[in-house]
């Protein structure tokens, strides 16, 4: 059981990295740092969004309009870190009988 929680840490630290790549990618296409008409640029900008949309999506729709601040990507992140404490904590020590 203790594989499992370690594949679940693994594929959280992986969407953590995706989503801070994500927000720098963000970041560095609005404020016109990258060039945007470089196709890698593009595919990487693409491959980003398809990844993270997904998992932004339903956050977007419970959170206000900020205007042009996105929040969604820091949410994403406290859920992630909170999941992440969750497997840890409780449930490996509930495992291992502590």
């Amino acid at each position: 059981m203790l594989a499992v929680i370690a594949t679940l840490n693994f594929i959280i630290n992986i969407i953590w990295f995706l989503v801070i790549a994500s927000a720098i990618f963000s970041w560095l296409y609005a404020f016109n740092v990258i060039n945007t008409r470089n196709e890698a640029i593009n595919m990487i900008g693409r491959s980003l969004y398809q990844v993270t949309e997904p998992i932004y999506r339903p956050i977007r729709k419970i959170l206000p309009n900020m205007g042009g601040l996105d929040l969604s990507p820091l949410v994403v992140l406290v859920i992630l870190f909170f999941l992440q404490q969750l497997l840890n904590t409780t449930i490996a020590s509930a495992l291992l009988g502590g």
